[in-house]
This record gives structure tokens, sequence and C-alpha cells, in this order.
């Protein structure tokens, strides 16, 4: 008498894919551990520490924190990333919906601008700013050569000067970034809903706003948060600009971190502000979360 094989059924067909699928994920995993969980839970420990950074390293309890926590110059360095992650928003969401909206047009030319308009993002941030720390030189720079009284001021030493110059230069390297992301959500709105907007009569703006915007809803959370959460990181651009200067009026966290670890040799209090700076994050992701809705993955119809 023979036996008949076992009928695979879906499920314990899939058993073996699912298997499969979770081996290819496990080198990620081990790599994200070693890279990102491991070093943030040494940077933990750390804060709770003494230590100049070659000697012996001491637990302090929470010496470090309370230092860190008293210290004027942490809410005011936290003021100031605030501050330039907000007028950075302004400046790119803005101007990174038109170009994407422009962008993903069919015609060639339009290809060949993307092209052209990424290039910023592929400088470094550091060849970057010491390019605008010698155009923007009042001696020098390229007002002095113009002969324009306008462009010869001393850009990186006023603070609200100095503001303005980081925000720009931020924003014309990352602003190309964004228009990528907002090029590929304009072109997944179906082309229905612009055709029947044109039968009802609506002109470019009125489907741009009733139409665009809407759909662009679940984009816009994903640029922002990028745009946010990266703000926090900003230091080499910043700290070959104005190293944090005039005074202090462009010394963010990252800066901040940087002076207390590497210029004052005291790791622990710059680990604490390390430990701050991911928590902000964090707090700044899960809001915007919370702010695009539960489900992320909803239809592009909602917004017509």
């Amino acid at each position: 008498m023979t036996v008949a094989p076992p009928i695979r059924t879906p499920a314990t067909a899939g058993g073996g894919r699912t298997g499969a699928v979770s081996w290819m994920v496990l080198p990620a995993l081990l790599a994200f551990l070693a890279f990102g969980v491991v070093p943030l839970l040494g940077v933990v420990a750390l804060s709770f520490t003494t230590w100049d950074g070659l000697g012996a390293i001491n637990p302090s309890g929470l010496t470090s924190w309370r230092a860190v926590i008293a210290d004027p110059a942490l809410p005011h360095a936290l003021g100031v990333t605030f501050l330039i992650m907000g007028l950075s928003w302004l400046f790119q969401t803005p101007l990174s919906i038109l170009l994407g909206v422009f962008l993903a047009g069919r015609e060639r030319y339009r290809g060949f601008l993307a092209v052209l308009y990424f290039i910023p993002l592929l400088l470094s941030s550091a060849a970057l700013a010491i390019t605008f720390k010698a155009l923007l030189d009042p001696n020098f720079g390229l007002g002095a050569g113009l002969g324009a009284e306008f462009l010869s001021q001393d850009w990186l030493g006023q603070g609200n000067l100095a503001l303005g110059v980081i925000v720009f230069v931020v924003s014309w390297q990352f602003i190309p970034f964004h228009s990528l992301i907002y090029q590929g959500g304009v072109r997944q709105i179906p082309v229905t809903l612009y055709e029947a907007a044109q039968i009802d009569g609506a002109g470019r703006w009125r489907q741009f706003f009733s139409i665009t915007l809407p759909q662009l809803k679940y984009t816009i959370i994903t640029s922002s948060t990028l745009m946010v959460v990266g703000s926090l990181t900003f230091f080499d651009l910043i700290f070959v600009l104005t190293a944090g200067g005039p005074g202090d009026a462009t010394r963010v966290l990252a800066v901040e971190m940087y002076a207390r670890g590497f210029q004052a040799n005291l790791m622990g209090p710059a680990s604490a502000i390390a430990v701050i700076l991911v928590l902000v994050g964090l707090a700044l992701a899960l809001l915007l979360r919370r702010l695009g809705g539960r489900d992320q993955s909803a239809s592009q119809l909602e917004g017509a």
C-alpha cells in the first residue's frame, strides 16, 4: 500500500519562505546591533561616569547629568538647535514641494534639471562650508570681487546673519534630496484625478491645492521627519563655518557636545548631551508620526 505524499497548503508552503527571509534579515540586524544599539548603550553608560578620554573611567552616578542640566549653555544650545531646525523646515519644505512637482513632469529637460539640481547633495558638508566661507569673506570674497556692498557684509561675524547663512547653506544642500522624494510622491498620484479636475474646469493652482497637496500628506510627513531629525546632527557644516560663533549664536547641541567631549575632555557630560540628542530626535519622530495618523499606508485617494 502506497502512502500519498502530504499536500502542502499555502501556510506550510510559505513557512520555508518565511524562514529564508528571516535568515536574510539577520546580517542587517546584526550590523544594526553592532553599530547602532551597542554604541548607544556605551554612550548611555559613559554619561554616568567621569572620564577625560585617556585615563581611567570612574563611575560618578548622576554627576555629569546634574552638571549638564544645571548649565545654562544647554537650554541655549537646545534653543539654537530648534531655531535652525524650524527655519530650515520653513525654507526647505515649500521649495522642495514646488521643485518636486515641477520635476515630476515627463519632459526630457526636466530629467536633466533633476540631475543638475542633485549635484549639491553629492558634495561633502565640510567642502561646502569651506567654499561658502571663502565666498562670504568680506575682504576677499564674492562681494569684494564684484564690488557689491550688500555681499561684503560680515556674514559670519554677526549672530543673525550667521544663522541665516547656515539655514541657507543647509537648505541649498538638502533641498535636492527632498525634491526627489516629492517627485516620486507626485508621480504616484492617479492621473485620473487631474483629468476629472480639468473636466470640471479647475486650473493648475486649484489642482495643486485641491489634489496635489492633499495627496502628498504622507510624503510631507516623511520628508519632515527626515528633515527635522537630520537637523539635530548638523555639526561639520556649522563647525567649519562658524565653530558655534560668533560668541555662541550658532552653538547647537552637536557643537556643544563636541566642545565638552573633545575640547574640554569631559566625556561624561558630552555623553549626556548625546543621549539628550537621541531622546529629542526620537520624541520628534514619534510626534510627526502621530500627526500623520495611524495608517500611513492609506489609499492615495484620501485627499480627493
